[in-house]
């Protein structure tokens, strides 16, 4: 793939993450809390991308005491009487239109169309653009990004300058300027915000900017605090405290072949004072690694991350005990005639076989990989206790520096270390990886893990674990011995369905066995 086409690949994806969702009546039971369905919805695994796509909200109602947060496929129903969640097969259906062809994809590149939103029944037109097209010949390199907003009882659009390439390449975001898409609207106190984000990868970049538009006075301001200028802005929502103008926003990175990576998770920025806290999985109770929507009702903040749900109470969200956080699970029935488990992905003898028992009826889901890309014959890792054991003798530590440069800063949603297990998060008992933690590496053979290149004529790696929970064993700078939690089961013999359950505290609580490697 030559990096033309790349490029455009990249845009493409962009362009077409996330849409907008029209308003559903909900069918309400008794206590106003809707009737669960008979049996759990069914979670169809046709690639890995699916448990990012499938899981992703897209959107979020509050309609009485009903908080439903709605993906692709699924509907996941908060009922405050009860606070509890059920889970149904949902009917999304987004009111943009996504190109059907690859000229309509290519024309919406070269004229992206206008989106709308209405203030004392007035209409206003805004997009963002790159400045000159780059579209579809890749002539011209833009030099900068342009809000083009449309008043009412007007035909010409203003244009305001967000960024330039310059100042992307200063802010080291970028050698070039990524394909930017307004991510999130809302109007609060007369005033109107956009955040705006940039496609990432291939050199591609942009800075992460929040436009504040006086629908009173016609006047444009930009935040784009340093902090968050290498991040892309899922979405955005405010609450306010006396006089105090709070930003909620959920963040992400992404990369080559990597549309989800983790970013600083859900940001707080207090417009008054200028001031900025980051709260992701590694250093707060969020429940997953990417957070894609959110809203606040009343006291409460709901974040939906790739792995689950959050409510806060956003006034103390310091305190722990602000946070309540549901987690996403699969399961699925032990057929009758047992699973044989094999130890990883490509081993082709089984360890032990799972029987069904009175105590023992169903498995925990992981994930699922394909073992070829010819025949997408797959298996899935589920968890399993006891465990398996495996050194990798060709992989082992090393400072981030030392993996990338020495002018590499290293991020506080990094872990401490680089190593095979830096994508999982230490929980105070094991290392845990959430669904949203595994990054797809479309250009790069798959999602990584636990794994090492055993078999030179194979497409995938051999892969020992991508989501159980390892504890580790031994680890130097030339190999890695880890204790793993899980198995691979051949995928014909499960048909998982997809739950949401209370995320549990851990208890005795250890210290971070990477603690002891800072100090090399």
């Amino acid at each position: 793939m030559n990096l033309k086409s790349i490029i455009t690949f990249l845009s493409f994806t962009w362009l077409f993450i996330g849409c907008s969702t029209p308003k559903q009546v909900i069918e309400k039971g008794k206590n106003n809390c809707p009737s669960p369905p008979t049996s759990p919805p069914q979670f169809m695994v046709q690639n890995e991308g699916d448990f990012f796509e499938k899981l992703k909200t897209l959107n979020i109602q509050v309609v009485d005491n009903l908080v439903t947060f709605q993906t692709q496929d699924y509907d996941f129903i908060f009922c405050d009487s009860n606070e509890s969640f059920i889970t149904k097969k949902g009917n999304y259906k987004p009111e943009q239109k996504l190109a059907k062809s690859y000229e309509e994809a290519i024309q919406e590149l070269v004229d992206p169309p206008y989106q709308t939103i209405d203030w004392q029944d007035k209409t206003y037109q805004y997009r963002v653009i790159l400045e000159p097209n780059p579209f579809p010949d890749f002539k011209v390199e833009p030099e900068k990004v342009v809000l083009e907003l449309i008043i009412p009882e007007t035909e010409q659009p203003q244009t305001h300058t967000l960024y330039t390439l310059k100042q992307v390449k200063d802010q080291q975001a970028g050698i070039q300027l990524g394909v930017p898409k307004i991510t999130a609207s809302i109007i609060n106190n007369d005033r109107l915000y956009w955040s705006v984000s940039s496609e990432q990868g291939e050199g591609n970049g942009g800075i992460a900017t929040i436009i504040n538009y006086d629908l009173q006075e016609n006047k444009i301001n930009l935040i784009q605090p340093s902090q968050i200028a290498n991040q892309q802005i899922n979405d955005v929502k405010i609450s306010n405290k006396d006089t105090e103008t709070i930003l909620w926003l959920a963040t992400q990175t992404s990369g080559e072949g990597n549309p989800y990576l983790p970013g600083m998770g859900l940001v707080s920025y207090n417009v008054n004072n200028q001031s900025l806290k980051s709260y992701h999985a590694r250093n707060s109770n969020l429940v997953g690694i990417i957070p894609h929507k959110l809203t606040v009702e009343q006291e409460n903040l709901w974040v939906a991350t790739g792995n689950g749900v959050c409510q806060i109470k956003w006034q103390v969200i310091e305190q722990e005990n602000s946070w309540k956080c549901w987690k996403f699970k699969l399961q699925a029935d032990i057929p009758t005639e047992g699973l044989a488990v094999y130890q990883s992905l490509l081993n082709t003898d089984s360890e032990m076989t799972i029987n069904s028992d009175e105590t023992n009826k169903t498995v925990e889901v992981l994930w699922w990989s394909p073992q070829d890309y010819e025949s997408e014959k797959g298996r899935y890792e589920i968890a399993y206790n006891p465990s398996f054991s495996v050194t990798l003798d060709d992989k082992g530590r090393m400072d981030w520096k030392e993996r990338y440069s020495k002018e590499y800063q290293v991020h506080s949603w990094e872990a401490m270390v680089y190593w095979p297990g830096k994508d999982w998060l230490w929980n105070g008992n094991k290392f845990i990886r959430p669904f949203d933690g595994v990054s797809l590496n479309y250009f790069g053979g798959g999602p990584g893990g636990i794994s090492s290149w055993k078999h030179p004529d194979k497409q995938r790696s051999e892969i020992y674990a991508l989501r159980g929970n390892l504890d580790l064993i031994k680890l130097t700078k030339n190999s890695t011995s880890v204790q793993y939690y899980s198995g691979w089961v051949d995928d014909s013999l499960l048909d998982p369905y997809l739950t949401i359950i209370p995320t549990e505290k851990s208890t005795n609580i250890k210290p971070n066995p990477l603690k002891k490697f800072l100090k090399d």
